[in-house]
């Protein structure tokens, strides 16, 4: 039922779509958080999730063992479950009155071989057994912002740990005017895997508009080539950002460490009405 709804970290609305009768959003303080459609999984709202989507759609063919760091509404899990039969699944979301919601609310429990962690990214990751994973999907945000100790590099190399040789990282990062988080988060993933590229709204990469930029890394050569193609032809029109390019992008930027003094990007009021 659409309303109001109180959680352990404050309240959120779910929110009936209009266009689709079987869509759904979670929106906090004002800011939507997850969209999802109940009878076809494989619908995805958010521009930022149809092009974390691309990435792991030209993963190598088969189920994955993937670990999401947030998890909200379940978005990219009920996604992979759907395209990927046989995926196993584990989602780490520290608000435990949240994953009751969804759970009640918009049938959690119908995804397949999905575990769902009440725990933050940081002490789930550290849980988690040495290549154990062929994807983590970073997700989190509290509100419109990144928790800054999921953006740093002690946590990059626990990521680094979980995921098997040719395993991928799949991040979120908002940001906006000058892209400067962005450019430190990039620099410390790089730090981590050795090919990384950065796909966001050509407006956003500019620095033109605050937005979503997805970062993808792993240590074998991710499907550049694939990437660019598909963000520049699809629904989504997007950059895509490697090799050269990347580290002229990057220049200067340097790596995220535990403790360090950050300003976390904040979206401006107008971003979401």
């Amino acid at each position: 039922m659409p309303g109001r709804y109180p959680v352990s970290f404050g309240e959120v609305d779910l929110l009936g779509d209009l266009d689709r009768p079987s869509g759904w959003v979670i929106s906090k303080d004002g800011v939507p958080q997850s969209y999802v459609d109940l009878e076809d999984p494989t619908y995805l709202d958010f521009e930022y999730v149809q092009l974390m989507a691309l990435v792991i759609d030209l993963l190598d063919e088969g189920p994955l063992d993937a670990v999401h760091v947030g998890g909200c509404a379940c978005t990219l899990p009920r996604y992979v479950a759907a395209t990927r039969p046989g995926s196993r699944q584990i989602v780490a979301e520290p608000d435990g009155g949240l994953v009751q919601l969804v759970r009640d609310q918009l049938r959690l429990k119908s995804v397949p071989r999905l575990k769902v962690r009440v725990l933050d990214g940081r002490t789930a990751t550290a849980a988690l057994p040495d290549s154990s994973a062929d994807l983590v999907v970073l997700d989190a945000f509290s509100g419109a912002t990144m928790p800054i100790d999921l953006a740093t590099s002690e946590y990059m190399g626990d990521v680094a740990r979980v995921l098997r040789p040719a395993g991928t990282l799949v991040a979120n990062v908002a940001d906006g005017k000058g892209l400067a988080f962005a450019r430190r988060l990039l620099s410390t993933v790089r730090g981590t895997f050795r090919h990384t590229v950065l796909l966001a709204d050509p407006g956003v990469m500019r620095g033109r508009r605050f937005g979503n930029l997805i970062v993808a890394a792993s240590r074998v050569e991710l499907p550049f080539a694939g990437l660019t193609r598909r963000a520049a032809g699809g629904l989504v029109q997007a950059r895509c950002l490697y090799g050269e390019e990347l580290t002229r992008f990057v220049a200067g930027a340097p790596p995220l460490r535990d403790g360090d003094a950050v300003v976390i990007p904040v979206p401006p009021p107008e971003v979401f009405g």
